[in-house]
């Protein structure tokens, strides 16, 4: 999208991406997928205009399913050639260098295709929706519903059924066994910014960004708004003080610790 969104041919500016990485579905299984916030806009490349896009057009969906099969092709050819793939099970045949450039040829010559629309409840239903899944895990402790005879049973959404509330029954190591697909490597980082957000110059940039929509900066927080805690509260409908083992008790605020180095910084 920033590649695109940067050709003058199509929007002529430079694009800020927010990605959350999530990797599960509904019932545990393993379903990688990013969730990003996008805006609709951006300064031009010359960073003297703020340059938007049409309320009924974002990018081409044709040039982004090209490139996004290029790129990926690109990445899984050269994850081959380093010996990073893990091809076992139904896909060991794909170790001999002319199934897998056999496998290449076919998906280049696949038509990929890319969705875009407008979100339903516009961009602050948007936001509020990300930010109840940013920090989650994979299952919650409120929907397990019982331990039976080293059986679990916990609730999912059924989305082939409008979302209807479903419970499934597991084995016990089988429902760790999924729930551990979903623990990253360490130091991993799940959420990641793009562009514009880009952590080195995400600050120099709003601000730019700002003075070309004529926008004041936000105030600084008085002491009298809305903590983290019943923000918190407010939108994922979870107090984040009540004790997550008895479900009574509350946790009391004692003090900060300030950051403490491990020697290196992440990646």
């Amino acid at each position: 999208m920033i590649e695109i969104a940067a050709d003058p041919k199509h929007l002529g500016i430079r694009l800020g991406v927010l990605a959350v990485l999530h990797t599960w579905g509904q019932t545990l299984v393993l379903h990688p997928h990013l969730h990003c916030i996008v805006p609709g806009g951006g300064p031009s490349v010359a960073g003297k205009r703020w340059v938007s896009a049409s309320e009924k057009f974002f990018l081409p969906v044709q040039v982004l399913a090209q490139v996004y099969r290029g790129k990926f092709v690109a990445g899984l050819k050269n994850l081959y050639q380093e010996g990073r793939l893990s091809l076992t099970g139904g896909a060991k045949a794909l170790g001999h260098p002319v199934v897998f450039d056999d496998l290449l040829d076919r998906l280049r010559r696949k038509s990929w295709w890319v969705y875009s629309k407008p979100p339903f409840g516009g961009p602050e239903q948007v936001l509020q929706y990300l930010a109840r899944y940013t920090h989650r895990v994979a299952l919650s402790n409120h929907r397990l519903r019982r331990l039976d005879h080293d059986r679990v049973t916990f609730t999912y959404k059924d989305y082939t059924q409008g979302g209807r509330s479903r419970e499934m029954t597991l084995p016990a190591e089988e429902l760790i066994r999924r729930f551990l697909l979903h623990i990253l490597p360490d130091r991993f980082v799940r959420i990641r910014y793009y562009g514009l957000f880009a952590n080195r110059h995400r600050k120099r940039e709003l601000e730019r960004c700002r003075k070309l929509l004529g926008i004041e900066p936000p105030a600084p927080r008085r002491q009298d708004q809305e903590d983290w805690q019943s923000l918190y509260l407010r939108v994922t409908g979870q107090d984040p003080t009540l004790c997550g083992r008895c479900g009574r008790g509350h946790l009391q605020w004692a003090g900060e610790l300030a950051p403490q180095s491990a020697g290196r910084s992440p990646p």
